[in-house]
C-alpha cells in the first residue's frame, strides 16, 4: 500500500473524528489512522463536543507528535454537525472526507482501500460518490463480549448489509467512510436536525441527488460496543427514533426487519395488559424471551464460554429499545408536524 511519490504530492484526505468522552478509546483509534503508511496525506479532524473526561488531554498530547491533527470544538455536541464542520474546514486541497468512529479500529490500508474505490474512473466502482464499509463488533470481556455477538447476529442485526459478509457491490447503505466532499456539501451534508440514523437519511438524499453508495467488503471495521445494558438500551432507543424519523421525513415504508423489533415490543406489550382477562396471552411474552434466552445459551454452549450467557439479554433489549425508540420517535415526528390550533377569541 506505501507508495513512491513525494510526500507533498500525495493527495490529501480529511477525516472527521466526532468524539464525546472518550478517553479509552480515541488514542488507540487514532494510532490505527495515523499508521495507515499508504499513498494519501491525512488532515485528522478530531471535533470534540465538549468531553469531560480526558478526552481532550490525550488528543493534545498526541497533536504534539503528530501536527496532522487537528483538535476543534463542536459546539451542536452531535455527530452530524460534526462532519458537517469538517467539510466545511478541513483543508480546501481535500477532494475526499472520510468519516471515522472513536469506537473503532482502522486496518492497515483501509485509508487506500476505500479511497481507491471512490477515486476509480473505470471498474466496478467508478462513478461512486460514498463508499460503506462492513462493521465487526467486538468486546473486550464480559457483558461487553455478549452485546458484540447479539449485534454481529442475524438475530440482533436483521440481517443489516453493512454487518453481513458478502463481495463487493452497490447498496443503499451501509457503515459510512469515504465521501465526495463536493458532492457531500451539494446536497447539504448531514441533516443536523438527527441525532441517530443521520447517515441513512443522508443515503436516502444522495441516491434522489443522482449519488451512488459502494461498499467495499475489503475494508472492514472493528467496532467497540457498549458495555452495559441499560448504555445499549439508550443507544437502540436513539437508533429506532432516528430510522422513525427518516422513514417519516421522507415518505418511506419501513421494511420487515425494521418492524420486526416493533412488533415484538407491541406483542408483549398487549399480550401482557390483556393477561389479566385471558391469562394465555402471557405466552406471547414468555415464548419471545425463552427464544432469544434458548439461542444465547446456544451461543454461549457453542463457544464454551459462560460469560457469553448474557447475549440473549442483549438482544432483547436491542430489540424492546429500538421498537420503543421508532414508537416513541414517529409519534414526536407527527406531533411536531401538526399545525398549530386557532385560539378562541378572548371575550
Amino acid at each position: 500500500m506505501s507508495s513512491d511519490r513525494p510526500l507533498a504530492a500525495l493527495p490529501l484526505v480529511a477525516i472527521a473524528v466526532p468524539v464525546l468522552n472518550e478517553e479509552h478509546y480515541i488514542a488507540d483509534c487514532l494510532a490505527s489512522l495515523l499508521t495507515q503508511g499508504d499513498g494519501y496525506r491525512l488532515e485528522v479532524l478530531v471535533l470534540d463536543g465538549g468531553s469531560t473526561d480526558r478526552t481532550r488531554e490525550i488528543v493534545a498530547g498526541i497533536q504534539l507528535r503528530h501536527p496532522e491533527v487537528r483538535l476543534l470544538h463542536n459546539p451542536a455536541r452531535l455527530q452530524s454537525a460534526a462532519v458537517n464542520q469538517a467539510a466545511r474546514e478541513a483543508s480546501p486541497e481535500a477532494r475526499i472526507l472520510l468519516r471515522a468512529d472513536a469506537h473503532a479500529w482502522y486496518p492497515p490500508g483501509f485509508v487506500t482501500r476505500v479511497c481507491q474505490c471512490l477515486e476509480a474512473r473505470t471498474g466496478p466502482s467508478a462513478g461512486a460518490t460514498s463508499v460503506v464499509v462492513p462493521m465487526k463488533t467486538e468486546g473486550h470481556a464480559g457483558m461487553q463480549r455478549a452485546i458484540a455477538l447479539a449485534q454481529n447476529s442475524k438475530l440482533g442485526n436483521g440481517g443489516s448489509a453493512h454487518r453481513a459478509g458478502g463481495v463487493s457491490g452497490w447498496v443503499d447503505h451501509g457503515h459510512h467512510a469515504a465521501f465526495n466532499r463536493d458532492f457531500f456539501r451539494s446536497i447539504g451534508g448531514y441533516d443536523e436536525a438527527f441525532t441517530h440514523n443521520e447517515d441513512a437519511e443522508l443515503d436516502h438524499r444522495a441516491h434522489l441527488a443522482g449519488g451512488k453508495v459502494w461498499m467495499c467488503r475489503e475494508a472492514p471495521v472493528t467496532y467497540y460496543p457498549r458495555k452495559d445494558l441499560p448504555s445499549l438500551a439508550r443507544q437502540y432507543m436513539k437508533h429506532g427514533a432516528g430510522r422513525a424519523r427518516t422513514l417519516m421525513k421522507h415518505g418511506l415504508r419501513p421494511r420487515p426487519r425494521q418492524m420486526a423489533p416493533v412488533a415484538a415490543l407491541l406483542g408483549c406489550a398487549g399480550a401482557v395488559l390483556l393477561a389479566p382477562f385471558w391469562p394465555p396471552f402471557l405466552f406471547i411474552p414468555l415464548a419471545y424471551a425463552l427464544l432469544c434466552l434458548g439461542w444465547g445459551a446456544a451461543q454461549a454452549a457453542k463457544a464454551r464460554d459462560p460469560s457469553l450467557l448474557p447475549v440473549g439479554l442483549a438482544v432483547m433489549t436491542m430489540h424492546l429499545a429500538w421498537g420503543f425508540g421508532f414508537l416513541r420517535g414517529a409519534w414526536r415526528h407527527r406531533r411536531d408536524r401538526m399545525p398549530p390550533q386557532p385560539q378562541r377569541p378572548t371575550a
